[in-house]
């Protein structure tokens, strides 16, 4: 406790010392002021008196107050008691100039009088009202000096009155007082309500602050965090040997999320974080994770290749040890992708690109090395430019569908077509699919090349249908980023909406690979939709992705497309019979159509033909047609089957 209040006092002391130090030219010309009133009042002596002992008083507590004013400094005790001592004394002679003129007969210079001593009151209740040594100790000769003045003025005969009448000058004195006396204790509990409200305010604000940079389950930083300390750490010039990222995607993240449920998940991700923020600090570096499974490192000591392919392995092998959850022992892969600041990576966005590429290499490598990337050996990236003249190439229609037919193999008739894209390049020629889808994905055009290919799928439909031709299905594929936003689906479904009468036709290809994007269950919401909505689906390239037999039997299909790589082993692997004859089966107990995709043939068909299978797909017979040649083969073949049916007909 004594301790306590002599810590209170010290520090009152320098925060009166540091307000007394800087209001000396205030005091002093209020002093000249009230001299030169008394003086004309006609206390000339006393007056000069008084103004002598301000004088010497404020000489004597200038260096005092300006040594106890350097917070910077701690403050000895006998200091402060000198500096409180001459604090106190000066306001003696300030308060001696009331007690001046109230001798006077003069009824406007008693009220100078007190209006001065009242002027005191409020100077001390607004300096020092947070300082209650000082506040205290100087209100006490305050209050006094009102009640001498009061006495003083009992004497005068020149202001007689009853002695009534001073009691109720005395009485409302008392209650002035204490109301005063009130003011400031509330003032002081206002004053620690509003610090303690000002200290929450910021505690929030910094708990706000935290939140916005860091990661909630890990306490990593986020990318934006990291970002901001890439630019830092890339712009300061101490750091010479530039700034060494190192990308991190976990492998096999999903499946723990989908077998132990998302508590294992979360338990991985942090414990991940510990694993990566424990080696950063190590080297001085730091760790944040980017979001979902993807964690990144930053350091700026490394200084050529070697060093930074052996720490992204170092890294990889951390990662990779087990990691215990309830009795369980569970376990992730990472792909490491490194990039380092030089002369053509010269921001945090071209470091984590940079990064971000060679990561994807990574996770092609058999052991799980670190990649590093290097320019001049990684493919160029698509630019602003290559999408305006993607864009360019949608709205001029030089992306356009081809159409291959889908056949039936007892009939020989069509049964739909697949529709895919061709773009009719001024300068290159017809490009496939190959030579441009891969840049529309990474320029993130997945969605308005999805509507730019149905729009005109559609309105191709809607042409033959109208010349009196059946298209049957004709099926489009469709990007995961369409079925995994709601945006991307609401889109198609506005777009399908304006032709109600061509549903019936329309089949959306989706790939085995939903079943591991991480939004597998909006992808599965969007497929029953779009059914509900008279649209069919169909399983491409069954046999070769993630589809499990629980998948099949959550997944609403009617289609099923099995892979040209099983079609064209037939005759030469008999593996691929025995599984293509499993396919067909699974698709029969199903109650879905299967469709066998490449074939090239005869030999493929007749095979096909004698395990069951009842349409088929390929080169056999025909590759992808513009849609002028689609629209004349449903024509001929249409007259062809009538032909034949009148001869049928006939014969009978």
């Amino acid at each position: 406790m004594r301790r306590n209040l002599t810590e209170q006092f010290l520090h009152q002391t320098q925060i009166t010392g540091h307000i007394s130090g800087r209001d000396v030219s205030k005091r002093v010309a209020t002093a000249a002021l009230i001299v030169c009133v008394c003086m004309y009042a006609g206390f000339l002596e006393q007056a000069l008196i008084a103004g002598a002992c301000i004088i010497v008083l404020e000489i004597l507590a200038y260096p005092l107050n300006k040594r106890a004013g350097q917070f910077d400094k701690p403050l000895g005790m006998k200091t402060a008691v000198a500096v409180f001592l001459v604090n106190w004394g000066s306001m003696l002679p300030f308060l001696s100039f009331s007690i001046i003129l109230s001798q006077s007969d003069s009824l406007p210079m008693v009220l100078a009088g007190y209006l001065w001593a009242f002027g005191i009151f409020v100077h001390v209740t607004n300096t020092f009202g947070l300082l209650p040594f000082y506040n205290w100790t100087q209100m006490t000769p305050a209050f006094a000096t009102v009640f001498l003045m009061l006495w003083i003025l009992s004497q005068n005969p020149a202001f007689a009155a009853t002695q009534t009448h001073w009691l109720v000058a005395v009485g409302l004195m008392v209650v002035y007082i204490v109301n005063t006396f009130t003011t400031m204790v509330r003032q002081k509990d206002t004053h620690d309500a509003l610090t303690r409200a000002r200290k929450e305010a910021n505690t929030r604000l910094a708990e706000l602050e935290h939140l916005s940079r860091n990661d909630s389950l890990t306490d990593l930083m986020n990318r934006r965090a990291f970002d901001e300390f890439l630019n830092r750490q890339m712009t300061d010039s101490k750091f010479k040997r530039g700034v060494t990222v190192f990308l991190i995607d976990l492998d096999g993240f999903k499946p723990i999320n989908d077998s132990y449920s998302h508590k294992a998940g979360d338990a991985v991700l942090r414990a991940i974080a510990e694993r990566l923020r424990d080696l950063a600090r190590s080297c001085g570096g730091k760790a944040a994770r980017l979001g979902g499974d993807e964690f990144a490192v930053a350091r700026n000591d490394i200084g050529n290749i070697d060093d930074a392919l052996a720490f992204g392995n170092r890294i990889a092998q951390i990662v990779g040890r087990p990691i215990p959850f309830e009795q369980k022992t569970l376990t992730v892969g990472a792909s490491v992708g490194i990039a380092q600041q030089g002369r053509d990576i010269t921001t945090p966005a071209d470091l984590l690109s940079g990064a971000d590429q060679a990561m994807y290499l990574a996770k092609d490598e058999p052991d799980n090395n670190a990649v590093i990337f290097d320019k001049d050996a990684f493919p160029v990236r698509a630019t602003l430019e290559d999408r305006n003249i993607l864009l360019a190439a949608m709205q001029k229609g030089e992306i356009m569908p081809y159409y291959q037919p889908k056949v039936c193999i007892e009939t020989g008739r069509i049964m739909g077509f697949e529709a895919l894209s061709r773009w009719q390049h001024p300068q290159r020629g017809l490009l496939f699919p190959g030579n441009f889808i891969p840049m529309i994905n990474e320029l993130a055009l997945q969605g308005e090349f999805m509507i730019h290919t149905a729009t005109r799928v559609l309105d191709d439909i809607d042409a033959l249908v109208r010349d009196g031709l059946d298209p049957g299905q004709v099926s489009i594929n469709l990007p995961e980023v369409t079925l995994a936003t709601l945006s991307g689906r609401q889109e198609l479904f506005d777009l399908i909406g304006r032709y109600p009468h061509l549903r019936h036709h329309l089949t959306f290809e989706i790939t085995e690979d939903i079943f591991i994007a991480r939004s597998a269950e909006i992808i599965q919401k969007s497929i029953a939709a779009f059914r509900r909505a008279g649209v069919r689906i169909s399983l491409d390239d069954f046999g070769t992705g993630f589809a499990s037999f629980q998948h099949l039997r959550e997944l609403e299909f009617d289609e099923l497309k099995l892979d040209t790589a099983f079609v064209s082993d037939l005759g030469v692997d008999p593996s691929a019979t025995v599984l293509i004859n499993g396919f067909l089966t699974i698709g029969d107990g199903l109650g879905v159509q299967v469709i066998a995709e490449g074939v090239e043939r005869r030999k493929q068909l007749d095979l096909l033909r004698d395990m069951g299978c009842k349409y088929i797909q390929g080169h056999y017979f025909g590759a992808a047609m513009p849609f002028s040649e689609t629209q004349l083969r449903l024509t001929v073949g249409n007259a062809m089957h009538t032909i034949e049916a009148a001869k049928r007909r006939g014969v009978a």
